[in-house]
C-alpha cells in the first residue's frame, strides 16, 4: 500500500511490472530508467538482485512534473519480478505492499498460453497475500508488437481483459521505448486519482 512520509511530504507508491519470462518487462524499466524527467537526483540508481539465469530490477523516482496533492510529492519506486516459475517465491516478495501493476505480454502466437499462465499465477500470488486484483489498480500492455508473428489485439483481449471491468491496455515495442511510457502514465494516473479519492473520503468522514 502507498506510503506517507510526513517528515518528507512524500507518498511512495509502488508500482510492480509483471508477465512472462522475455516478455519485456526489464526492457521496460531500463526504458523508463533512461528516458525519465527528473528534477536533478532525484531518479534512483536501477538495482539489479540477479539470479544465475533471471533477475529482478527496482529504481525509484520523483519526476519534475510530479503532481502535489495536499502538499505531497508522489515518489514512484518500479520494480520488475522474475519472469520464470522456479522464482516464485521471489515474485510473492516483489508484489507485497503493491499499488499498481503493469501486465507485460509477449504478443507473440506461440506465447499466448504462457500469458495466460503468468496472469493466473499473479492472482493467485496476490491472493496468497490476501489481496485481489480486482482492488489493484493495473494496466495491460501487449509488447513486442515489432514482430511478424504477433496475435492479433482483440484476441489478446479476450484472453486477457475479457471482465467485467476492462482495464486500460496498450500496444508496445517496448526497446524502441513506444508505448512504455503511455503504459506507465496511465498507471500512475489511476493510483494518483484513487489516492485523492480516499483522502476525500477520509475528509469526509473526519469529525469537524
Amino acid at each position: 500500500m502507498a506510503i506517507i512520509n510526513q517528515a518528507t511530504k512524500e507518498l511512495q507508491v509502488k508500482i510492480v511490472y509483471y508477465g512472462p519470462a522475455m516478455g519485456g518487462k526489464t526492457t521496460n524499466l531500463v526504458q523508463v530508467h533512461d528516458h525519465v524527467q527528473t528534477a536533478a537526483g532525484n531518479k534512483g540508481k536501477l538495482v539489479s538482485l540477479a539470479t544465475s539465469s533471471d533477475r529482478t530490477l527496482f529504481f525509484d523516482f520523483l519526476p519534475i512534473e510530479a503532481m502535489s496533492i495536499k502538499g505531497f510529492k508522489t515518489k514512484f519506486q518500479l520494480y520488475t519480478v522474475p519472469g520464470q516459475v522456479i522464482y516464485n517465491t521471489t515474485r510473492q516478495l516483489v508484489l507485497r505492499g503493491v499499488d499498481g501493476i503493469v501486465f507485460v505480454a509477449d504478443s507473440q502466437y506461440e506465447k499466448m498460453a504462457e500469458n495466460v499462465e503468468s496472469f493466473q499465477n499473479l492472482e493467485e500470488n496476490l491472493k496468497s497475500l490476501k489481496l485481489n486484483l480486482t482492488d489493484i489498480p493495473y494496466v495491460l500492455q501487449y509488447n513486442k508488437q515489432d514482430l511478424p508473428n504477433v496475435a492479433p489485439v482483440e484476441y489478446m483481449e479476450y484472453l486477457l481483459n475479457n471482465r467485467e471491468v476492462q482495464v486500460p491496455s496498450f500496444t508496445s515495442v517496448a526497446h524502441k521505448c513506444e508505448g512504455v511510457f503511455e503504459s506507465l502514465n496511465m498507471i500512475t494516473r489511476m493510483l494518483l486519482n484513487k489516492f485523492i479519492s480516499q483522502q476525500q473520503n477520509v475528509g469526509v468522514h473526519q469529525p469537524a
